[in-house]
């Protein structure tokens, strides 16, 4: 994709988290040869949909053109957006879509813009039906959809889900690219000195924000399991709590759990690659999930995985050969967990894991994007 002229609509800079991540290297990707501006939020998430402490980063700006102007619960900055938008005349809108309650907004905007009889629109949809549901869910949906000419999805089973609905246009599905800008994997012992991990532990890492749909409960549970035969086996938890942190606190203490590490702020881009450097193995027990940035961030720093059988996350973990697959129950997860463990060939998986992640680059998501909404390779 060439010369075109290019809005992205999701969160960027102030905000925080693996969206405004994405969002800030897809548009890096784009810019190299395209002129790229993100459109943002001046407010994201009302206070009864966000329970972090905060949503705004501590990082530096980045070099993007970001502009803030999208109220998620005022109509009326969705009308001068799309405005905006009309007027300004981009070759292509991308909205970035991963849940139904920014679909009001984003929908209205859609529609304005394209009043210009020019400009396309497309969202990249992480998801359709959301993990935590909402019976607001379907009817905002259905109002969003229409608005688009394409999307594309980032596994399968979303782009199941969207072909399910009143979605019209064009669709395709793309690989989640890798996270690779969290700099290079560090010696693993200096990170666990820096973390106080001990040197000698079979380290697994739970990453990312804690909500109930994560299963880190079950993975708890799975460690009572596992130290019961293995008392070398290590839990590091790194991520801020988006649920009740007591029921987690409750958990390890009547399971007398010990080798638990909870590191439970919220883990700055520059200290991203601390965690992973640390650890053997990178598990995500999650109840229910379409797919997860997370296993991006692992093949960027070449860890094996552990993954539970749900939504999309089994699809980028070939089993054997790049981790492991197992069902959202503690005794499964534990089994997995001990296979890793046991496997006297890890060297083989290295190699595998090596060569799987060269097919999550972003530029291939850029031609994705190019031959379906262009039609040009």
């Amino acid at each position: 994709m060439k010369n075109k002229n290019i809005v992205l609509i999701g969160p960027a800079f102030p905000y925080r988290g693996g969206l405004s991540t994405f969002n800030e290297r897809f548009a890096k990707e784009l810019e190299k040869e395209n002129t790229i501006e993100i459109l943002t939020f001046t407010l994201q998430y009302p206070g009864f949909l966000f329970p972090g402490k905060s949503q705004y980063s501590s990082d530096p700006k980045p070099e993007l053109n970001i502009k803030r102007m999208i109220h998620s619960v005022n109509p009326i900055s969705w009308v001068k957006a799309g405005r905006y938008l009309k007027n300004k005349k981009p070759d292509l809108i991308i909205f970035r879509y991963w849940m139904p309650f920014f679909a009001p907004a984003f929908g209205t905007i859609a529609r304005i813009a394209k009043k210009n009889n020019h400009t396309k629109v497309m969202c990249i949809a992480d998801n359709i039906i959301p993990h935590e549901r909402r019976f607001i869910d379907k009817p905002f949906n259905k109002y969003f959809l229409p608005s688009l000419d394409g999307a594309i999805t980032m596994s399968r089973k979303v782009l199941d889900d969207l072909r399910g609905t009143n979605f019209a246009g064009i669709s395709d599905f793309h690989v989640h690219p890798l996270y690779d800008n969290f700099g290079p994997l560090q010696h693993k012992q200096s990170m666990r000195s820096k973390l106080g991990i001990p040197m000698d532990a079979k380290l697994c890492l739970f990453f990312g924000f804690i909500r109930k749909y994560k299963g880190l409960d079950l993975l708890l549970n799975a460690m009572k399991e596992l130290n019961a035969s293995d008392e070398k086996i290590h839990l590091l938890v790194a991520g801020e709590f988006y649920d009740e942190e007591e029921h987690y606190l409750i958990i390890i203490k009547e399971l007398a759990l010990k080798n638990i590490h909870l590191h439970t702020d919220f883990i700055p881009n520059n200290q991203v690659s601390d965690y992973f450097s640390a650890c053997d193995l990178v598990v995500q027990p999650y109840r229910t999930a379409t797919q997860s940035g997370v296993s991006q961030v692992a093949y960027h720093f070449e860890k094996p995985m552990v993954v539970t059988n749900v939504g999309g996350l089994a699809e980028f973990v070939p089993e054997g050969k790049t981790g492991y697959v197992c069902e959202p129950e503690p005794k499964s997860i534990a089994k997995s967990i001990e296979a890793y463990f046991a496997n006297p060939n890890k060297e083989a998986m290295q190699a595998e894991i090596k060569e799987f992640k060269k097919q999550f680059s972003w530029s291939s998501l850029v031609a994705s994007i190019q031959q379906l909404m262009f039609n040009d390779k």
